[in-house]
Order: C-alpha cells, then sequence, then structure tokens
C-alpha cells in the first residue's frame, strides 16, 4: 500500500537522523502528528508557543550541525514561528518548518484562518513550497530539506489540511544529496593576501565562528604572524580556551584590550566573521577578509584583499607562502592589556566588591544594601558549571555578563540570538539543548524580561522532565534599553519590570525554584541550583544600576549618562 503524505514526510525525517519535532497540535497537522505518534525514532515535543518550537529546533540544528524541525498549523500557529525562524535564518543553520495550510479548495477564499503561507515566509526562508498535490511528493520535501541544508537556513513546507492522508500514486524511496563543497581561493588571491601579510609589521586577527572548524590553522597563522587575536562572541566557543593569542571580544561588550589591538595593526585579517559594527572596524588599514560566502566580502569594512573560501582550505593554503614575524611587541602588548583588564574585572566578579567601594551611603541612596552584583554571578556560574555545559543567554545584559565572565573552557558550547538579538530565547534554546544532549549540564543564563515573555514555556521543560538549569539575572529592568537610554542622555522610562517572584513560581510549576538575595548566599545558591537534579530555576537579584563600560567609551557617552541621571533625579521624574 502506498504511503500517505504524512508517512512520507516523517519517514524521511527519520531517515535523516531528527530524533525531535517542536510545536503545538491542531486541525491540519493532525495527519501529521498521528505519524508521528507511530513513529519509532522521531518524538513530538509539544511547545506551549509556537516561538519557543522553533527557537528550540533552531538550537538543536546549531549545536548538531544537523536538521532541526519545528511545525506550525493554520494561520496563528505559523505566524507563532517566525521570530524563532528568522533567528535560525540569521545564525544559518538548517531548519525545516512544516506548516499547517486550510483544505486545498479553500485555498485564495479568504477562509478562516487563512494566511499566504508562501508569501508569510519570503523573507525568511530560503526555499517555501505548498504541497497541492500527493504526486508532489517526495520530491518537494527533497528540495526544501536540501536547500535548508546546503545554504544554511530555513526551508519551509505548507501542507493543507486535507492532503496529508492522502496516499501517492508513485510512492518511492527519499533521496537527498547533500554533500556539500569545500572551496579556497585561486592561487593569484592567495598570493595578493601574502604580500600584504609579509610586508606587515602589526596584523590583528578578527576570528568569527565560521573559523571554529579550523582552529589548528588559525593558531599557527596567529603564532607565525605574532597577530593579536580579536574574537566574536560566537568564537568565544573553539577559540578562548588554551589560546595565548586571544584577547576577548570588541564592540559593546567588548574590551579595551581587544579594542587597541585593532586600533594599533596595520593589517587586520578578517577570518570567518561578518561582524556587523561597521563603527568599531579600525581605521586606516589594509584588510584581508576569508568568507564562505562571495557576498559577505567587504560588506562591513572595505576590503584589499577578499578570499571566497573555507577558513581551514584557505589557510592550509595560504599558511607555505607566510613569512614569520620575529617582533612580538604588537602581540605581547595586546595580551599585557587584555590580562590587566581581566585582573580588574575579576574584582568586579568578588560579591563584597560594592560595599567594599561604596560601604552604606550607596545602600541609603537607592534601598539596595543586598543587591548582587551580576559580575559575581557570571563568575560564579562558570565556577560551578560542568566542563561540558552547553550555555545559552538572553540578548541584553545577560550576554554582556556571560562575555566577559564565562569562559568556553573544556568541551563547553554556546549559543544564543547573537545576530537577530531577539529577547526571550534562552529557556526555549536551552530546552531543544536539553533534548539534543540529555547528559549534559544545560545552563540558561535568562534575563527577566526575556524569561517573562515565553514563561509558559516553563511547563514543557517540566513535562518533559527536563534538568535544565535557568539563571535568571533579576534586576527588574529591561538592563539594555535603560543603558541605552541613559548613554543617550535620556531618563530611563518605560523599562522597569514588575517581576515576581520567579522562584516561587517555578516551584508552582513543579520544578525546583530558588530565590537569592543576599551576597552572602551567592555561591552557595548557584552550587545548590547546579547539584540539584532536574530542572532548577535560580533567580538572583541583581544590581539594576550596573553598568557595562564598553571597550572604547566616549564623551558623548559619558556626558550622556550624567545627564540622564541628573534628569532621573530631579523632581517629578518617574522613571
Amino acid at each position: 500500500m502506498a504511503r500517505t503524505v504524512a508517512h512520507v514526510i516523517v519517514d524521511a525525517l527519520e531517515e535523516l537522523g531528527v530524533q525531535h519535532v517542536f510545536g503545538v497540535v491542531g486541525d491540519a497537522l493532525n495527519p501529521l502528528t498521528d505519524a508521528i505518534r507511530t513513529s519509532a525514532g522521531l518524538n513530538w515535543i509539544g511547545c506551549r508557543h509556537e516561538e519557543a518550537a522553533a527557537f528550540a529546533a533552531s538550537a538543536q540544528s546549531q549545536l548538531s550541525g544537523t536538521l532541526g524541525v519545528c511545525m506550525g498549523t493554520v494561520g496563528p500557529g505559523s505566524v507563532h514561528l517566525l521570530n524563532g525562524l528568522y533567528d535560525a535564518a540569521k545564525s544559518r543553520t538548517p531548519v525545516l518548518a512544516i506548516c499547517g495550510q486550510v483544505p486545498l479548495a479553500e485555498i485564495g477564499s479568504d477562509y478562516f484562518q487563512e494566511v499566504d503561507n508562501d508569501l508569510l515566509f519570503r523573507d525568511v526562508a530560503v526555499h517555501r513550497a505548498t504541497v497541492t498535490s500527493p504526486d508532489q511528493m517526495p520530491r518537494l520535501l527533497e528540495s526544501a530539506v536540501r536547500a535548508a541544508v546546503t545554504q544554511g537556513g530555513v526551508a519551509v513546507l505548507t501542507v493543507p489540511g486535507d492532503l496529508g492522508d492522502q496516499e501517492l500514486s508513485d510512492d518511492r524511496p527519499t533521496r537527498f544529496a547533500l554533500d556539500r563543497a569545500v572551496t579556497r581561493p585561486d592561487d593569484p588571491a592567495l598570493a595578493r593576501a601574502a604580500e600584504l601579510l609579509n610586508a606587515a609589521s602589526r596584523v590583528t586577527l578578527l576570528v568569527g565562528q565560521g573559523a571554529r572548524e579550523a582552529r589548528t590553522e588559525v593558531l599557527r597563522t596567529a603564532e607565525l604572524l605574532a597577530a593579536p587575536m580579536v574574537l566574536t562572541l560566537k568564537a568565544k566557543e573553539g577559540f578562548e580556551d588554551d589560546n595565548a593569542f586571544q584577547v576577548g571580544q570588541t564592540g559593546l561588550i567588548g574590551n579595551p584590550a581587544a579594542a587597541h589591538a585593532l586600533d594599533s595593526g596595520d593589517v587586520l585579517f578578517m577570518l570567518g566573521t561578518d561582524f556587523p559594527y561597521r563603527e568599531w572596524y579600525p581605521k586606516d588599514v589594509k584588510v584581508i577578509q576569508v568568507d564562505s560566502r562571495e557576498d559577505h566580502l567587504g560588506r562591513r569594512t572595505p576590503v584589499d584583499v577578499g578570499l571566497a573560501g573555507d577558513v581551514g582550505a584557505t589557510l592550509r593554503a595560504l599558511l607555505p607562502l607566510l613569512k614569520a614575524v620575529p617582533d612580538r611587541a604588537h602581540l605581547d602588548d595586546a595580551r599585557e592589556r587584555f590580562l590587566r583588564w581581566q585582573e580588574g574585572q575579576q574584582r568586579l566578579a568578588d560579591p563584597a566588591h560594592e560595599h567594599r567601594w561604596t560601604g552604606k551611603l550607596r545602600a541609603v541612596l537607592d534601598n539596595r544594601e543586598h543587591a548582587i552584583r551580576p559580575e559575581a554571578l557570571a563568575a560564579a556560574v562558570d565556577a560551578y558549571a560542568d566542563a561540558d555545559a552547553v550555555f545559552t543567554s538572553d540578548t541584553g545584559m545577560a550576554t554582556v555578563w556571560l562575555s566577559r565572565f564565562v569562559t568556553m573552557r573544556g568541551d563547553r558550547r554556546l549559543i544564543g540570538s547573537y545576530n537577530l538579538g531577539s529577547m526571550a530565547n534562552a529557556m526555549p534554546q536551552a530546552l531543544g539543548a536539553q533534548l539534543w544532549a540529555p547528559d549534559r549540564q544545560i545552563v540558561a543564563l535568562c534575563g527577566d524580561g526575556g524569561l517573562s515573555m515565553l514563561l509558559g514555556d516553563l511547563m514543557t521543560i517540566k513535562t518533559y522532565r527536563l534538568p535544565v538549569k535557568l539563571v535568571v539575572f533579576d534586576n527588574r529592568r529591561l538592563g539594555m534599553v535603560k543603558l541605552e537610554q541613559e548613554q543617550a542622555g535620556l531618563p530611563e522610562f518605560g523599562t522597569e519590570l514588575d517581576n515576581p517572584d520567579f522562584a516561587a513560581v517555578a516551584t508552582a510549576l513543579g520544578l525546583t525554584g530558588i530565590r537569592v538575595t543576599d551576597p552572602a548566599e551567592l555561591h552557595e545558591g548557584v552550587r545548590r541550583a547546579f547539584e540539584t537534579p532536574g530542572p532548577v530555576l535560580l533567580d538572583v537579584l541583581t544590581n539594576p544600576e550596573e553598568v557595562a563600560v564598553p571597550g572604547k567609551p566616549t564623551v558623548a557617552q559619558g556626558w550622556g549618562f550624567a545627564v540622564a541621571k541628573a534628569k532621573e533625579l530631579l523632581p517629578g521624574h518617574e522613571g
């Protein structure tokens, strides 16, 4: 007997090694979820919100390097997927979204809940198609999966509700051709890059996620050129640990040593990065960029030599052409600055630092005697988390503290919404990560604003008994927005959050909830959270006034902050 459209899809996902499908059940998806119900290797993970489902599927894809899968039913269910799918698209990770649709005969009639999925997903998807006949399968499915995997993006396959249980007239096995080419630039381009590098005396590397599979070649390049290595946030994993060349991040979350390493070089060598912030690139330097996508070359800063190709393959061909730089002054200076900055940061991470330096005056002024430094919380997480923990972080201040105080040593992994910059990503990404690696510790660094936005999927964690550790930086603020306002000279407005006791909420939902309000209890709270079996939410009240100083603070930013604080203290101000 021929298979149905639903069974063709489910069987193919099993053959591809997909283990979990995330979504919310409903009407048009019923044939698909029923096929999953009878599947031997595919598991349905019912979320409380489709956005969480898309984030979870994206997390699995980013961590595994394989296809993630989510589903949304007709109309609103598919619309809810969008934000998580945009995150997958911006992260360039393969995700297949299977969406329901109204019955085939009703398409185009403005039927109840009808949404034009092909139009809706036009911007986010590298491939989108609507199944209009069973005989289009498995060809449409093969095309969708092939596009997602080979292009590193989102593919959307829409299945009308009355087609999922229809049989194929010509059933055949699915066939996927998913091998991706590894390329390198031609010899003349490599020669131009070598000539530029060999003539330089102060080369600085800017290394991104695209270089992570070429760690050996990148380290050899840094050694040969005596080059300090500035890391993007996504390159922390893979390059931060056991690396005598790295000097941390640049940008708003970065440090002065990294900024100086960029500005004091005479050649910038970009490896596998599309770092977007143009104002942080150095001026009046020669630039060489290696990227697997030709359209990325030179789009952030003008490039003198663009090398289109895989970072590993490119460096293996380039290294024999390079001459060793004998003068290590540029590298040594950058490293000394970086180590001094790290020492200062560690002093901030001492839970007692606040009271040592400000005494009782600060406590009287803001009535926050027991507010905990977020630096101290992040440092404690780093100290107690496993050597192979997987971290997720919410966009905003939680990511700032992670970037500065959580090190990607050992086999640790890191994902976040680092390209889209969405709120509410850390918890649902941790959900997907824990299902991907059930025996590893998964730690989500959550902002209070982000966590509360998708709070309902704490129940998904409880339902599937996922031992995720949720660490909440509870500063009762949209902290990054507050900082942005004040740096622009604006008083804080609209950023205050009327939070519940998140630990009590977690306890009510069946998770272990731990609340820490006193700096003296911080380390014990973090230790207990990580040692407690099962899912745990650690709610830590942190200081909302803590400021993350960027690597190159400007006079305008400092003046704006002073003006904002003056306005906030004026009578009648309500922030």
